[in-house]
């Protein structure tokens, strides 16, 4: 009970009517939507237009690598693969000798000068040894340093409209079922299931494209498979490599700590430790389970009414993964291998605006509005884009088949 004028803060918990994203999670909690209903658990955009653009920026760590040896301890011209994002006055330290020197000009695109020994010993250094920055330094009055910027990684995705349509005849509405729910209650939970899945398999699978279908215009987006397979959206330090491996005849966990690895090469969200969420098929699992049970020492006591392990987390040297068994990854023999290493801080969708899941009826509540058809029905439609912020942070393992030691 309260007084005075009734405001939000006063809503029952869970009274209040929820998103279709929401209400994917609240009702079919182990459905065929996880992802997609998560995202109601997570920030979203609003898309002002079909082409949703966003831009990811990554750290820079300058560094050198010779193209050739430096042959004694007094050399001051350094070739090296390349000079980009070199500046003078950044200190460079050799890892295979210790030696420090300091870049004094830049003379072109794969030769620098240096001065050598800075507070070190200077020698000579072998052909291909890698210089990594560890500092800049100048002198008193100083002319002021060149500027050196991050550029920004664009992405860009395209929103995708989403139906599913519900129908009834007249006289199977009007028939009583002695299970379940009503025949429209049930055919529009059907409804609701189909179009959940249909963009979570998007979110996952999908494959951006643009052109015109039955004469009016049409997209799809693209999926986080595609974008953690597209080098484009990579940092110029991974060399066109993405994170995607392909498992061998079998797994073991040095191998499959080197494929999820780099995913935590980003520091994504400085308020959370490093964790991701590992999305699998049920063979993905096994191999995953089975792993952990290789590695492992364990008795069964006398007593015992159960036995088995059955793991739903792993921690690999520099974070943890949640595994989550996806139906969609069980509905064939190639998925089931799949595991997809998600970081939900980076992962969000965007609607397009005013396209929030909308359910539109037809026939129902007594008033007629399609051709006087003897029948009931509506439309799910939805209209949104997959947004990945950092895509490095994600990775895809395939083909796991079977698990071994090690």
């Amino acid at each position: 009970m309260s007084t005075g004028i009734f405001n939000t803060s006063g809503f029952t918990t869970d009274l209040v009517k929820k998103s279709f994203a929401q209400s994917i999670t609240r009702l079919m909690p182990n459905g065929q939507a996880p992802l997609f209903g998560m995202t109601a658990m997570l920030p979203t955009e609003i898309a002002v237009q079909v082409e949703h653009g966003f831009f990811t920026k990554t750290m820079l760590f300058p560094s050198m690598n010779l193209d050739a040896a430096v042959a004694n301890a007094t050399d001051t011209t350094f070739t090296v693969a390349s000079t980009t994002d070199l500046l003078p006055g950044m200190l460079m330290r050799a890892e295979s000798t210790g030696e420090v020197v300091i870049i004094n000009s830049i003379l072109n695109a794969t030769q620098v000068s240096v001065g050598r020994g800075i507070g070190s010993t200077a020698a000579a250094i072998a052909d291909n040894v890698n210089l990594y920055q560890v500092g800049n330094a100048f002198e008193e009055s100083s002319v002021r340093p060149n500027a050196l910027q991050i550029n920004p990684v664009r992405i860009t995705n395209l929103t995708q409209i989403f139906r599913n349509t519900w129908a009834l005849s007249g006289t199977a509405q009007a028939t009583q079922v002695i299970a379940g729910e009503t025949t429209v209650a049930e055919n529009r939970q059907d409804c609701a299931a189909f179009h959940a899945a249909d963009i979570e398999k998007a979110l996952f699978f999908g494959t951006k494209s643009q052109g015109t279908r039955n004469g009016q215009p049409f997209r799809t987006m693209d999926g986080l498979r595609n974008i953690i397979l597209n080098p484009a959206y990579y940092p110029a330090s991974y060399g066109g490599v993405v994170n995607n491996t392909t498992a061998g005849a079998t797994t073991n966990f040095t191998q499959l700590e080197t494929a999820l690895n780099p995913t935590f090469n980003q520091s994504t969200d400085p308020k959370v430790g490093n964790e991701r969420v590992l999305f699998v098929g049920g063979g993905a699992r096994q191999v995953i389970n089975n792993i952990g049970r290789l590695n492992a020492t364990y008795q069964i006591q006398n007593g015992a009414t159960s036995y088995g392990l059955q793991f739903g987390q792993f921690n690999i040297a520099r974070g943890s993964f949640r595994m989550i068994e996806h139906p969609l990854f069980n509905s064939n023999s190639d998925w089931t291998k799949y595991a997809m290493a998600v970081d939900l801080s980076t992962f969000r969708v965007a609607y397009l605006g005013g396209r929030n899941t909308m359910k539109q009826d037809f026939n129902m509540g007594g008033q007629v509005v399609d051709n006087g058809i003897d029948a009931v029905g509506g439309t799910i439609t939805t209209e949104l884009t997959c947004v990945v912020k950092n895509p490095p942070a994600n990775a895809i393992i395939t083909n796991l088949t079977a698990a071994a030691a090690g």
